[in-house]
């Protein structure tokens, strides 16, 4: 056999080794509803018909300077982050090594030997020293991929890695989201312990106006001891605003991956740049951009190629070992005339009966309908996580604008009760009940603002990162 016909046989097994048979991949039908839900909670969103933001990168919806600082510090050092790509890189080599099974793997062999044998073994007049020497260029049991089962292989390995590429870049939205929440929670604590503060001072002064009241006379020891009350209630609250501070301020350094400057944290939510306000339209279809479904698709897509391994297991599998090569008794002899050495070796296997393959077939189908599940399964979790943040979105600013007139409402009332109690109309009980009110309504506010601004974050990442891709 002549390497011509050596290199015919291969090319002729690459070129037929194309069929597959994995059943024909067709996207499934969303399981949701193709508009986003309608009624009183969505108001301020329905108006929208077209996606609002569909082109603002990151850096325009993100537009707090020192947030974007910290977001890029947390995209080059967090390790969540980074064994994400790491597992893609992983991924992506594993498909390398599945998809190199269709090519044969061609090895060049050298090999030499001395053998002495016993006088016992070998006819009178023989040396009883024997040298072989050779080299060899070939192929060992290369399978050819007639019924496409490598192939199926093959697709199936490139579905895991770009499913796996897309996990990565889901935890990448949802580490960006959660540095922003991370960001926003600690300008929210700070400022609600600057509030607290705040109180604590004011709770002295009081204090220290009924004890002059009552050094006079003009008090009762019981308002004394009632005005202390608050006093102390705001000391442990500038305690427990100080921790939270420290923690918020750990959770942060953590997400970023190395510690962050003070001088990129915020003082206050006031004086944050809150992220712009984004509307995904009327239509649910912007969800299959999403990196998580995109990433269960491409799973399914999987499943379907492995059924066609599946079914290939039942045809015939041919597999060639062919090597042409010299070879000599000596040496020097080795690339002589008359030395040259070929072998051609195809094997080929008929399946005549294994209920392994029928068992195997049948859990590939299962794998489908489970993939399949789980994929409309993702789908409809989006859904739920678009709407939940749609109906927070259509109602945040009501129930701000409520918190803020009531904020108002009792700053009056407590206003009005310190001076009838400094007049002797009222007792004390009036006024501690209002300044009670009062914290508890402003850090309602604070809360309401980070739930405003937190909201508008949530909907950046469950929209997969903003809506477009």
């Amino acid at each position: 056999m002549n390497r011509q016909l050596f290199f015919l046989l291969v090319g002729l097994a690459l070129t037929l080794s194309g069929c597959s048979l994995a059943p024909q991949y067709t996207q499934p039908a969303a399981p949701i509803p193709a508009q986003w839900p309608q009624g009183e909670a969505y108001q301020s969103t329905t108006a929208q018909r077209d996606p609002v933001g569909a082109q603002l990168s990151r850096d325009e919806f993100f537009a707090d300077k020192k947030l974007r600082e910290i977001i890029a510090l947390a995209l080059t050092n967090n390790r969540d982050l980074r064994l994400a790509a790491l597992n893609v890189e992983r991924a992506r080599a594993m498909y390398g090594i599945q998809r190199a099974e269709l090519f044969p793997a061609v090895n060049a062999v050298g090999a030499g030997g001395k053998q002495r044998r016993s006088t016992d073994l070998i006819a009178p007049g023989d040396s009883r020293t024997v040298e072989q020497y050779g080299v060899n260029l070939g192929i060992a049991a290369w399978e050819i991929d007639f019924f496409g089962r490598m192939r199926s292989l093959k697709d199936q390995a490139l579905e895991a890695y770009l499913a796996t590429d897309e996990a990565r870049r889901s935890a990448q939205i949802a580490l960006i989201a959660e540095v922003a929440r991370g960001y926003l929670t600690l300008a929210a604590d700070q400022e609600n312990y600057t509030l607290a503060q705040l109180t604590l001072t004011t709770q002295q002064d009081s204090y220290a106006l009924v004890e002059k009241l009552f050094a006079t006379g003009l008090s009762t020891k019981l308002d004394l001891r009632r005005a202390q009350i608050p006093v102390e209630a705001a000391r442990g609250d500038v305690a427990r605003y100080t921790q939270l501070v420290a923690q918020d301020k750990n959770a942060l350094n953590l997400l970023a991956g190395v510690p962050v400057a003070e001088e990129l944290l915020p003082a206050d939510l006031s004086s944050v740049i809150p992220p712009q306000e984004l509307s995904p339209g009327l239509s649910s279809e912007v969800l299959l951009l999403r990196p998580d479904i995109v990433a269960a698709e491409h799973r399914l897509k999987g499943a379907y190629a492995f059924i066609g391994a599946a079914r290939a297991a039942f045809f015939p599998r041919i597999s060639l070992t062919t090597s042409i090569g010299t070879a000599s008794n000596e040496l020097s002899g080795l690339f002589g005339s008359g030395t040259d050495t070929w072998n051609f070796t195809p094997q080929i296997v008929m399946p005549i009966f294994d209920a392994r393959t029928w068992a195997a077939l049948r859990v590939s189908k299962a794998d489908r309908e489970i993939v399949l599940t789980q994929y409309e399964k993702t789908i409809q979790n989006a859904f739920r996580e678009v709407a939940d943040a749609l109906a927070v979105q259509g109602t945040i600013e009501q129930q701000v604008a409520a918190q803020q007139a009531l904020v108002d409402a009792v700053a009056e009332t407590y206003r009005l009760s310190k001076e009838r109690y400094t007049q002797g109309i009222d007792s004390y009980l009036g006024v501690l009940d209002a300044q009670r009110s009062q914290f508890a309504a402003e850090q309602g506010l604070v809360a309401l603002q980070l739930a405003k601004f937190a909201n508008r974050v949530r909907l950046y990442a469950v929209l997969g990162g903003g809506v477009s891709r």
